[in-house]
């Protein structure tokens, strides 16, 4: 058996592979970053999944991709966890933005994810390189979903939020100052509490204030990331996953017409994408 993974900070999505002519199960776990979960919890999440508990002992190679993996440490610390638990395994760690680029192509092109956090690279058609380092939610993260938590939150307690639409976020989320600084402050992921407000921003998009907030964060995204790859985008495209970017394609576009850059493909869910059109990943 093999059991593939592609983790954000908020939710982890496992394929498990019996043979290759069979149809995969599909496995969905709490997200496991090891840059932001320590061992004895990111272990606890993998435990409490009884699919997973099912077929532990059956699972011959387990190939990961997730958030915060980008370096050796935290490639070695998940390695070593799920080994720990799937003892007849082998395991093979990559950062997100490899199964972005499966997902999406073959050729070379810039390749982001928006998803609870962001992050961009260029894929030369067999290397990923990488412009910017990815320094998480409290530095970076442009246009992710705990960016636009934070522009929520500050545009609430602001009080530049339009009235009509201040209301109604109060109605939809618990915004008592206790609550949130509990969120901020005191829960073991933070950027997943502050991604929680995003769909909001969907929910509402054709709204000009929210409209306006999300072209701002995608400017800001693409100044400051898909822009260090300038010399590659006058040849190749760039594409988009995650979330945030799929349900925010119409003001991506935008944004990248008016740099005059090609777009590419919008993937919500890159592993959903690769079974579906069986794109080898072994």
């Amino acid at each position: 058996m093999i059991l593939v993974a592609d983790s954000g900070s908020t939710k982890c999505d496992w394929i498990l592979y019996n043979h290759k002519e069979s149809n995969p199960l599909k496995i969905r776990t709490k997200g496991l970053n090891p840059a932001v979960l320590n061992k004895k919890n990111f272990l606890k999440i993998v435990a409490s999944s009884k699919e997973l508990e099912s077929v532990k002992d059956r699972v011959q190679e387990i190939k990961f991709f997730g958030a915060g993996c980008g370096s050796k440490t935290n490639q070695q610390k998940v390695n070593e966890i799920l080994t720990s638990y799937f003892t007849n395994a082998k395991c093979t760690t990559k950062e997100d933005t490899m199964a972005a680029v499966l997902a999406t192509t073959k050729e070379p092109a810039v390749v982001c994810i928006l998803g609870t956090g962001s992050n961009c690279c260029y894929f030369d058609g067999q290397n990923i390189h990488m412009k910017t380092p990815a320094l998480g939610y409290l530095l970076m993260d442009e246009a992710s979903g705990n960016y636009f938590g934070k522009e929520l939150l500050k545009s609430y307690y602001y009080l530049t939020m339009p009235k009509e639409l201040a209301s109604l976020f109060n109605t939809e989320y618990s915004l008592n100052e206790k609550d949130v600084l509990k969120g901020l402050y005191q829960s073991k992921r933070p950027n997943k509490y502050l991604a929680g407000f995003a769909p909001f921003l969907f929910k509402y998009q054709e709204h000009k204030f929210i409209n306006d907030l999300l072209l701002d964060g995608f400017r800001t995204f693409v100044n400051h990331h898909v822009l260090k790859h300038r010399e590659a985008l006058k040849h190749v495209p760039v594409h988009f996953v995650g979330s945030i970017a799929f349900y925010g394609q119409k003001q991506i576009k935008q944004v990248l017409a008016e740099r005059g850059i090609t777009g590419g493909v919008f993937i919500k869910n890159p592993l959903d994408h690769i079974v579906e059109h069986k794109i080898n990943i072994h």
